[in-house]
């Protein structure tokens, strides 16, 4: 496929021929002192390189958490950067999680390093934070759009302190969480097979009838397995729009390294189980 291919297009290829699965690539200190490994640059190069190998070939989409790899300082970042180089060499998608939000000059700054074709950071999408106005964002849109990315903008996000800005009810009787998912189906309108803008939204939150998630684009869905949250819960978390969900997994798979094949045989695992949630047929 082309590089400049969108990336909602890229993303549904991807999750239809190898499962709907996203694992997340979280190195921090207690998972490497579990694989046997020291908090140090040397056991971040081990523990991403064995994800890698073990997985790059099979998994849908990787998310790797840019602060556990910031915290080295410019080795961190140099192992990130070889990460995704192998990841996307080897057909999977890459999610950086950076959680990136400013205006202006800053927002075109932080999407040149994440959503420029030419950028060692280059990342197929990248998590965004609307909470300075949804039109700071439009930087990292129009790159996007530019480059054949994506974005998935935090919207009803799996941890408890979300709810105080996000189901906050704006003058016009909608929440601000709901109105984030109007600016991107506005965004996605007319994409086929599916958009590139997507929103997170959390695994664990229950019933969100009363929201509407059919964005025309990939819901980026944290909290299955260590968070508490079960393939079999999509449906009901998600209704109509449980297709369009990109369940993400981190400590339910990793936790079975540094076992290559362990690592390997929970990851199959978990994407046929979502496959089957999402997809019973």
């Amino acid at each position: 496929m082309s590089p400049l291919e969108p990336f909602g297009t890229r993303l549904r290829h991807a999750m239809d021929e190898r499962g709907p699965l996203c694992v997340g690539i979280d190195p921090h200190a207690s998972l490497l002192s579990a694989w046997g490994l020291n908090d140090d640059i040397a056991g971040l190069e081990r523990f991403t390189r064995t994800v890698v190998e073990a997985l790059a070939g099979t998994v849908a989409v990787f998310k790797p958490q840019s602060a556990f790899f910031e915290r080295f300082g410019s080795r961190g970042i140099a192992v990130l950067e070889k990460a995704v180089e192998e990841l996307r060499a080897a057909g999977a998608l890459t999610v950086m999680d950076a959680k990136r939000g400013d205006i202006g000059s800053t927002m075109a700054a932080y999407a040149e390093t994440f959503l420029h074709k030419d950028s060692p950071l280059f990342s197929d999408a990248l998590t965004v934070s609307p909470y300075l106005g949804y039109g700071s964002l439009k930087p990292a849109v129009d790159l996007a759009r530019e480059n054949g990315a994506g974005l998935f903008v935090l919207a009803l996000t799996s941890n408890p302190e979300g709810a105080e800005v996000q189901h906050a009810v704006r003058e016009d009787g909608r929440t601000v969480g709901a109105t984030i998912l109007g600016h991107l189906a506005a965004e996605n309108a007319g994409a086929e097979p599916l958009g590139s803008f997507g929103a997170v939204v959390g695994a664990t939150l229950g019933d969100l009838s009363s929201y509407d998630l059919a964005i025309n684009g990939p819901l980026l869905a944290p909290g299955i397995g260590a968070q508490g949250a079960t393939p079999a819960d999509l449906p009901s978390v998600f209704g109509a729009a449980v297709r369009d969900v990109v369940p993400n997994v981190s400590r339910g798979v990793l936790r079975h390294g540094p076992d290559v094949t362990a690592l390997r045989d929970s990851a199959t695992r978990f994407a046929d189980e979502i496959r089957a949630a999402v997809d019973p047929r």
